[in-house]
């Protein structure tokens, strides 16, 4: 058997249903190969678009989504995907392809050393010197790509290895048991959370998968414990919940840190140093209760005095067992937070001023979207409106990125959601600077007749920085641009453009579009005016909660 044939079987073991990506030269014989495999090849228009795809089906699936470059340049296109997956925790395999490494007729000429270049981006990175190697590496790749924490991993096939016979073994998937976390830590915990006045449940990252958001649902309602959660832990359970305080968007000086200030005891399910922190921990101030698949990183903000290590959905299953609803608990506070955030997160939902406020237009796609629709963002100032007011029904609902936070990912995201979930309605929303990195992926989305929505923030201007310089003191400058007119642009790819003119007018071509197949793109022009004023402000001060 050809290498590159054993390379794709090696693939089909492991249930890979797509790849991503640009074949070069390099690649041929697993293009070839790939031709008549169930395999299916989404030919994208940049390498940094199939990186974003792969890295969301592998945050969506739990499987490691798989993408193609060539070598040189297209292998350096994947160093953004890389790192936006390795931090991020999403399983994700690179296939890049090589120059003949046993002999060579073209010097040096587009070589670089990629696998080194990828040490610090992957978990594993290897380039495969023989056929015979190409099935336990896939399989340890997989592997290691999906165990906690999972992150990137990446295989570079050199083309004359690609082409010489190996044999056709494949090696068999098996999957492990994750070890429970000790019977001690569990029984302390318990009793720490028995003893504390006011404790708290905080979800992160970490417990954004299946059986734990089922664990954490059950021990919320046995234990009646108010929760709120980080931007990419939003959704474990559901935001409807009478107990959910809110998200935490901000580290710290939001009305949601009223809540946080007064806890006693903060049970940090999932906690994920990559995200921003979404309290800061002071000494004497509070306890902490680290629950997740590996020990706290002890930083200056963040030195939990227990760690519970082991499967998070078997240690929060034991502690829904042990702990018992206490009397001495108090939770009227938080509830009278809870009610402060809520009228503050609720105040512009209904405000009709066109351009659009965030606020509003986080209200209408909520409204419009059911239980299961999915949003993907972009990154900038509107991430923190969308984390912090719309509410999440069901997990990975809404896809943020708050571990790289790049730009250029909300457009491949939705295009990626919709190939997975092709019954599900897919919204994505980027602002025109990240839209314009990732745009041409538009072609793609059409060609494969991927149906989604695309809204554009336009503001003609790198927004968030904006803020950020306002914040500051600073004068504005050098962050303004021009756009091209986004209605003829998407229009020149074959999807739908649309510009409305008034609120009314949008949320009628929002119910159009959203009933209507094809790609459509909405240019919204957006009013980011309150962004200073309500983000920026002491809160703790404005609350005013007693």
């Amino acid at each position: 058997m050809k290498a590159s044939d054993l390379f794709i079987k090696a693939l089909e073991n492991e249930g890979v249903e797509y790849i991503f990506g640009i074949p070069g030269e390099e690649n041929l014989d697993i293009l070839d190969s790939l031709r008549n495999s169930s395999i299916e090849l989404i030919l994208t228009r940049h390498e940094q678009g199939a990186g974003f795809m792969a890295a969301t089906y592998g945050r969506l699936t739990g499987k490691p989504g798989v993408c193609l470059s060539t070598l040189g340049p297209g292998a350096t296109n994947l160093v953004t995907p890389a790192a936006y997956a390795q931090l991020g925790a999403m399983p994700m395999l690179m296939i890049t392809g090589q120059k003949p490494i046993k002999k060579s007729k073209q010097g040096r000429f587009q070589i670089i050393d990629v696998v080194d270049m990828f040490q610090s981006l992957t978990k594993l990175t290897k380039q495969i010197v023989n056929g015979h190697n190409i099935p336990s590496l896939v399989r340890e790749s997989f592997r290691l790509a999906m165990e906690e924490r999972p992150g990137a991993v990446h295989l570079e096939l050199p083309e004359d290895v690609a082409e010489e016979e190996a044999g056709d073994r494949i090696f068999k998937v098996v999957g492990h048991r994750r070890p429970d976390a000790s019977h001690k830590s569990i029984m302390m915990a318990a009793k720490m959370i028995e003893e504390a006045k006011s404790p708290l449940l905080l979800i992160g990252a970490g417990a954004n998968r299946k059986r734990t958001s089922n664990a954490l649902s059950a021990f919320v309602e046995t234990t009646g414990i108010p929760f709120f959660n980080t931007q990419m832990g939003k959704g474990v359970i559901d935001e409807r919940h009478p107990l959910f305080l809110g998200t935490a968007a901000l580290s710290d000086h939001d009305f949601l840190h009223n809540a946080i200030d007064h806890a006693d005891l903060i049970i940090n399910v999932g906690h994920d140093v990559i995200e921003k922190p979404p309290f800061f921990m002071r000494e004497g101030k509070q306890q902490v209760i680290h629950i997740n698949f590996f020990p706290a990183e002890v930083d200056d903000v963040y030195f939990p005095q227990l760690n519970v290590v082991g499967d998070i959905a078997h240690s929060v299953n034991h502690l829904a067992e042990l702990v018992d609803p206490m009397d001495s608990w108090d939770f009227s506070y938080y509830m009278r937070v809870k009610k402060e955030v809520d009228n503050h997160l609720h105040k512009y939902f209904e405000d009709t001023r066109f351009p659009m406020l965030p606020q509003r237009l986080v209200n209408n796609i909520r409204k419009a979207l059911p239980d299961d629709g999915i949003v993907t963002l972009d990154n900038g100032v509107y991430k923190i409106w969308f984390a912090r007011n719309y509410t999440c029904h069901q997990p990975n609902t809404l896809l943020l990125d708050n571990a790289l936070a790049t730009m250029g990912a909300g457009l491949p995201s939705g295009m990626a959601s919709k190939l997975i979930f092709p019954n599900r309605k897919v919204v994505t929303v980027c602002g025109d600077g990240g839209f314009m990195m990732n745009s041409q992926e538009l072609e793609t989305a059409v060609r494969n007749k991927i149906n989604m929505i695309v809204i554009i923030l336009n503001d003609s201007s790198y927004g968030m920085i904006k803020w950020k310089q306002e914040g500051v003191g600073f004068e504005n400058y050098g962050l303004d641009y021009n756009n091209p007119d986004f209605v003829k642009y998407a229009d020149s790819y074959g999807a739908n453009g649309h510009r409305p003119t008034s609120d009314t007018d949008f949320n009628r071509i929002f119910e159009f579009c959203l009933n209507t197949d094809g790609v459509h793109v909405i240019d919204l022009p957006v009013d980011y005016s309150l962004n200073h004023s309500i983000l920026n402000v002491k809160l703790k001060e404005s609350c005013k909660i007693s």
